[in-house]
């Protein structure tokens, strides 16, 4: 019997496995709350069919913040173009959450801003370090997954989007 239990378990973490290479996950299920304190589900994430950018982020993270901001200053073209969303989710933990309301305002982003308190979010999307972007197809498929920033990035992660597109 251990020995059924343990060929089923070992066939669907290979399953499990070939899945997330052919890029056919989705966005898992876990609470975030919104940027005035409501919990959110990240499973409800969508953009009506169209791609959505998942970014996770910190105020202390100076490359995160290089990114997200460099992405504002061409994110109104790229809605216009693709009707792309981008969603950023905060990983600051209880000592540095206090500064993400004000670093957004300041900031004058127009994306969706979340906070991962208890980074359950962050664990199941298997982030280790930040800035890390997933751009997720119209279906809710994660397709491209991307870690650090290195300016141009976004030219790319825009390739991307319209590569998904055509």
């Amino acid at each position: 019997m251990k020995y059924y239990l343990l060929l089923i378990l070992s066939f669907a973490s290979i399953v499990s496995s070939v899945s997330a290479q052919d890029g056919n996950t989705t966005v898992p299920s876990a609470t975030v709350k919104s940027i005035d304190g409501k919990s959110f589900d990240t499973a409800d994430f969508n953009n009506d069919g169209k791609p959505m950018i998942i970014n996770f982020w910190a105020t202390w993270c100076a490359p995160c913040k290089k990114e997200l901001n460099n992405i504002a200053e061409v994110y109104d073209d790229w809605v216009e173009e693709t009707g792309v969303k981008l969603v950023a989710i905060s990983i600051d933990d209880a000592r540095s959450q206090s500064r993400v309301l004000p670093y957004v305002n300041g900031s004058s982003w127009e994306y969706e801003v979340y906070i991962d308190e208890n980074q359950d979010f962050k664990r199941a999307m298997g982030v280790n370090n930040v800035p890390h972007t997933f751009l997720v197809d119209g279906s809710g498929n994660i397709v491209y997954s991307h870690n650090n920033y290195a300016p141009g990035d976004e030219d790319e992660l825009f390739e991307k989007i319209i590569g998904l597109l055509n």
